[in-house]
């Protein structure tokens, strides 16, 4: 009888392994549960799935003398510990409440139902310090723990104590070994898929970066976009790459060596994407992409063609051949996608940059923000991180990076609403705290009747980047950036104050000296004094650094 039980609840087990698989491949769930904090959606959505999981194991059970040989404990452990307390314990309640009125084994019901939920407190105490290369372990003891206790309260509460017998005599074996056993091959088969992920997952992180890495420098001139392609190309495996504008091929590289000329666009499905700025998939199977496929090389038989954006508007595209259609996997679908933008914002920065060295104001163009290149690959070496540990905290500096790096493209030059300076402020504060965590404290002291006064864009937040980087980061604990904004009369006073190591005289004294240190500030003292006529007011205090400057009402040069 033992072998028999033992045969079905290897049945059971396997049922429930392969519901714990699809579910941890869904990207949401495998989200939730390597995330350390989770919210109350978060543990309601693992706690209805743990408690499924554990009633099934119920309803799947073999009855035998009326009780029911059956592995809903396994559920209540494995999902408490990778949930946490608070899902072990919801999910320990609920299989046991429906353990206990279900018309089902009604000779155990009770007995059963009381060791579930204790086993869900018992297990949700255990998950506050198991770490997680543990969980295998305490997996299988929890689940050996609750089993013993299942059996002795049934020779406890049951009041035929030969029935009792009986039903632990047959039960004991199988139902303690087995329950145990598939408790631990589900905390495996987790984690398995888990590291799996995060393996790949960091793996794409590394190769975006390489790509980025070798990419930034040949941007700047359209010639160079040939070797954008090549490097693509190569580090994805791919046959070949073009580039195109809205109206011909600009770029391009092909392993075969084939000459890809400048050339009018002819194929429909690349003006398709231009036209809809969705991401296309072709085949060669359809008749009306041979002749585009032929061109570039006669061993091609897919193709990814991804939009380029330029602001909101599509300004090219971005197509990517194989040699079949196996290596556009879902995972390298996204890992393109992540490069369009990529190229996108790069094309875009090269363009603003051409664009102002053509400028006649000298001086102006010399005191343009730019993007700090070293800024942008803290981030991305951030974001890589992030993408192991953290991915939905990845997914939320992704985004600040994209606000932060579009507000900067957007309004250059401009004068903008102190609102739409102080959220970029926000957006830039968000991405330093991914790095340096609560390390940084930002206050802020704004009079909220000035929030559509018009300032020059990007002229708050260097200052704020100056005080952050030579200030509060030389600190050994933490530190504070104070953003005083106030009207004066009909002009606007600006003040900046941290509570870093201070700013050196050295720094005050060579404000107006074309020394190549420091450039930042200089640069926002140099555009003030252009635009009002007055820089930087800069005081070195006791601790820390006050920096003060004036908006007044009527602008020299807009």
């Amino acid at each position: 009888m033992n072998i028999q039980f033992i045969s079905h609840l290897i049945s059971n087990i396997g049922c429930s392994a392969i519901i714990a698989f699809f579910f941890i491949k869904i990207d949401k769930a495998n989200i939730i549960i390597k995330s350390k904090a989770k919210s109350k959606k978060d543990i309601v959505a693992l706690s209805f799935f743990f408690s499924l999981l554990s009633i099934s194991g119920t309803y799947i059970g073999l009855n035998f003398n009326g009780a029911i040989l059956n592995t809903r404990n396994m559920g209540v452990v494995a999902g408490g510990l990778l949930g946490g307390p608070y899902v072990a314990a919801i999910t320990g309640l609920i299989a046991g409440t429906h353990r206990a009125i279900v018309n089902l084994g009604r000779e155990t019901a009770i007995p059963c139902a009381i060791a579930t939920i204790i086993g869900g407190f018992l297990t949700a105490y255990v998950s506050r310090f198991a770490k997680n290369k543990d969980r295998m372990f305490f997996a299988f003891l929890l689940a050996f723990v609750i089993e013993n206790l299942s059996m002795a309260l049934i020779l406890l509460i049951q009041k035929d104590k030969v029935l009792a017998q009986s039903i632990v005599k047959n039960f004991y074996i199988p139902m303690v070994f087995m329950n145990s056993v598939g408790a631990a091959i589900l905390i495996l088969l987790v984690e398995d898929i888990i590291q799996k992920s995060e393996l790949i997952a960091g793996n794409q992180a590394k190769l975006a970066l390489e790509i980025a890495n070798k990419t930034l420098p040949y941007f700047r001139k359209t010639e160079n976009l040939s070797e954008v392609c090549k490097i693509i190309a190569n580090s994805l495996g791919a046959r070949a790459t073009v580039i195109t504008d809205t109206k011909e091929i600009i770029a391009g590289f092909s392993s075969d060596k084939t000459v890809i000329n400048r050339s009018n666009i002819r194929s429909s499905n690349t003006r398709k994407v231009l036209k809809t700025g969705e991401v296309m998939l072709v085949i060669k199977d359809d008749d009306e992409i041979i002749e585009d496929f032929f061109y570039i090389s006669p061993h091609i038989k897919s193709c990814i063609i991804l939009p380029l954006k330029e602001k909101n508007d599509v300004s090219g595209t971005l197509k990517i051949f194989f040699d079949t259609a196996e290596k556009i996997t879902e995972k390298n679908r996204y890992l393109m996608i992540g490069l369009s933008h990529l190229i996108s914002t790069q094309m875009e920065i090269s363009k603003v940059e051409n664009l102002i060295s053509l400028l006649k104001y000298s001086e102006l163009k010399a005191l343009q923000s730019q993007i700090n290149p070293h800024f942008l690959f803290n981030v991305l070496n951030t974001m890589t991180s992030l993408i192991r540990t953290n991915p939905e905290k990845a997914r939320e500096v992704t985004i600040d990076l994209s606000k932060y790096l579009r507000y900067n493209l957007d309004n250059n030059l401009k004068n903008v609403e102190l609102i739409k300076e102080l959220n970029q402020i926000d957006t830039y504060i968000k991405i330093e705290k991914a790095r340096f965590g609560d390390k940084l404290n930002i206050i802020y002291d704004v009079d909220e009747s000035l929030y559509n006064f018009q300032i020059p864009s990007l002229i708050i937040q260097p200052l704020v980047e100056n005080s952050i980087k030579h200030g509060i980061l030389k600190k050994r604990d933490k530190g504070f950036v104070k953003i005083i904004i106030k009207k004066i009369e009909r002009d606007i006073e600006v003040e900046i104050e941290d509570d870093g190591i201070g700013i050196e005289q050295t720094i005050i004294d060579n404000l107006d000296k074309k020394i190549e240190e420091n450039i930042g500030l200089k640069n926002v003292h140099q555009r003030l004094k252009l635009l009002y006529g007055e820089g930087l007011n800069i005081t070195k205090l006791e601790q820390g650094t006050r920096i003060k400057f004036k908006i007044l009402g009527g602008l020299k040069y807009d």
